[in-house]
């Protein structure tokens, strides 16, 4: 992009539009992930959605290449494009809740935390994530799912409505009632569609949760995931519990005795009566006599809120995930000997539940195509130092290769990393592919929006 184009920009848009030159350049391409480097022509923070329609007019008549950026979470760094141009929806950050219908209109830039916060005034919340920075964007057409998806499905099946800017510039808003054709599809579609400018949620009744985390030394992952793999899905629905593999933050809660140390464990979110969550977490600290197990109420923002100084920005990020209808022995053997050997302190590995509540919506009703898997797994390599980015990079692609036999084929697009191929989308989206590419065909013919896990156009 030229000057010139970069000024007739700069005269149509609203919001600011960051040039290469501009000092907020490097601040404004910057991402969630610091293992991407890339330099867009443009970053266009839009205002509203007129913003938005207008920068994509803007990008598709001059021929560029666009991203859309909500919360900068993108693990493979979809949200920026080299010498493209990325539409930056986050000055577009606001939450409106209405406690009456229980729903919130929250805009395209937010993020979990915003939503977490607004709702919580009114003890109200819906299933979206484990940590307050993700955007609620991408991982809304993802399909979301984090603490509360056992009680409360995924978070497109909480999704009632959503606006819309086209390929063509123009505007929707999509609803069982208008264009249900793409509303399906956003509903775990991923960015396919369009840029999303405003979500509508179903919030439900979360104020007060409890909170469990247990511990156990690494070398006893095999008879603790035998146990977990059991224990969950008969759990009531009110009882989450990701199990992981990690190295144990140097902070509180945990004691000094064991900052450091290699464990596996299971993060509980109890969404029941608080008075009755010590009593529903006693059972699960006694396996195996753990080395770490504490239960505590906390308000629920601040459970989607705990990991957020560990894994601030600028961490280097390489992940890798997968569906998983069941844990077999083979798969908890790969596990093991993968959670042995944790390549740095804050990579990690987690198994989220997505039963429950997530199994009660047919498997034709929105384009998330797992309805049958039970786990969704992701492998997450993590560090503070570029020197150690093919390190954690090796880790995960190499635990991945050796689940991949154990798994159901496809992953949470969320967590699908960078060069996993063509063929890995088709197997996420199973039969649903050929559908979305009609989908797609209808409402971007030309792919103009296709820095994602692309799903391709079906034929004319």
């Amino acid at each position: 992009m030229d000057d010139a184009t970069l000024e007739e920009m700069r005269t149509a848009l609203r919001g600011p539009v960051i040039g290469p030159q501009d000092s907020a350049y490097t601040a404004a391409r910057t991402i969630y992930n610091a293992m991407i480097d890339r330099r867009p022509a443009a970053v266009v923070r839009c205002a509203d959605a007129a913003d938005v329609m207008d920068a994509v007019d803007f990008v598709r008549d001059h021929g560029l290449e666009i991203a859309v950026r909500g919360g900068g979470h993108s693990g493979p760094g979809l949200c920026v494009v080299d010498g493209g141009v990325t539409v930056d929806l986050s000055p577009m950050r606001w939450v409106r809740v209405d406690p009456k219908s229980r729903t919130a209109h929250v805009g395209g830039g937010a993020r979990l935390g915003d939503l977490d916060h607004a709702g919580h005034a009114f003890g109200l919340a819906t299933p979206a994530g484990i940590q307050s920075t993700t955007g609620v964007g991408g991982l809304t057409l993802g399909g979301g799912h984090g603490h509360l998806t056992r009680r409360y499905g995924l978070t497109i099946d909480n999704l009632l409505a959503a606006d819309v800017v086209l390929a063509d510039g123009s505007f929707v808003t999509a609803s069982e009632e208008e264009h249900p054709d793409l509303f399906w599809a956003l509903r775990g579609g991923g960015g396919n569609f369009g840029a999303v400018t405003a979500f509508t949620f179903r919030l439900h009744p979360v104020d007060v949760v409890v909170l469990g985390i247990t511990l156990w030394p690494v070398d006893r992952t095999r008879e603790v995931l035998r146990w977990y793999r059991d224990f969950l899905p008969q759990a009531p629905e009110d009882l989450n519990g990701f199990f992981a593999a990690l190295a144990v933050p140097p902070s509180q809660p945990f004691p000094g005795e064991i900052h450091g140390r290699k464990m596996c464990g299971v993060v509980y979110c109890w969404t029941g009566d608080p008075e009755r969550g010590a009593d529903a977490l006693a059972s699960v600290g006694a396996p195996f006599g753990p080395a770490f197990h504490l239960t505590a109420p906390m308000p629920y923002p601040a459970v989607q809120g705990m990991f957020d100084d560990l894994l601030a920005p600028g961490l280097q990020w390489y992940w890798r995930g997968a569906f998983f209808d069941r844990i077999s022995d083979e798969a908890i053997e790969v596990h093991a000997d993968f959670a042995e050997a944790l390549p740095t302190g804050l990579s990690t590995m987690h198994l989220y539940p997505i039963d429950g509540a997530a199994h009660h919506v047919e498997p034709d009703d929105t384009a998330w195509a797992y309805r049958d898997a039970t786990w969704s797994g992701v492998i997450a390599g993590i560090d503070p130092d570029p020197a150690n980015a093919e390190t954690i990079k090796e880790w995960s692609v190499a635990y991945s290769d050796a689940l991949r036999p154990h798994s159901m084929g496809g992953a949470y697009v969320n967590f699908m990393g960078s060069g996993e191929g063509q063929d890995r989308v088709r197997a996420t989206y199973r039969d649903h592919y050929d559908r979305l590419a009609e989908v797609k065909r209808t409402y971007d013919p030309d792919n103009f929006f296709h820095a994602n896990q692309n799903v391709c156009p079906a034929a004319t």
